[in-house]
């Protein structure tokens, strides 16, 4: 009878895992517009990485950008946002995690343009270097991580 119990105890938490740790990932906020192929490509990226996003298509992402803090010329084609930090572009899930996790003070993370091999713009046959930009307060950057 114990060991009924045990292994039903057990069964309960196995299966209550992968719903903990699902609901410790924060909610990444994205606003987009309708026809962006590439946005969509970033927010699979995201989920695949344990994210849950909001997708919201706005008619100019860039007002996003501007109310988040992040300056034009760090701009992209999506804005986003998590636990109070700005997400500029196709920023890898990676970086991200480590944000969150490092809680820098700073506006966010930006990867300006939209660099080929980039999440969400992965999907050719050309990968360009790129840097993912801490944002600071007054709209200065420093380079975060380098993707080769």
């Amino acid at each position: 009878m114990i060991k009924r119990f045990l292994m039903q105890t057990a069964s309960a938490a196995l299966i209550g895992l992968p719903l903990a740790a699902a609901a410790a990932q924060p909610v990444i906020e994205v606003y987009k517009t309708a026809y962006c192929g590439c946005c969509k490509e970033w927010i699979k990226h995201l989920e695949a990485n344990g994210f849950t996003v909001k997708a919201t298509d706005v008619d100019n992402p860039s007002d996003y950008r501007e109310k988040f803090g992040i300056p034009a010329q760090y701009g992209s084609c999506h804005s986003g946002r998590v636990n109070g930090y700005a997400l500029e572009g196709h920023v890898p899930a990676a970086e991200i995690k480590r944000m969150l996790a490092e809680k820098p003070k700073a506006r966010g993370l930006a990867v300006p343009a939209m660099p080929l091999g980039s999440p969400g713009m992965d999907q050719g046959p050309r990968k360009d270097p790129y840097d993912v930009l801490l944002v600071k307060d007054g709209g200065k950057a420093s380079v975060y991580k380098h993707y080769n």
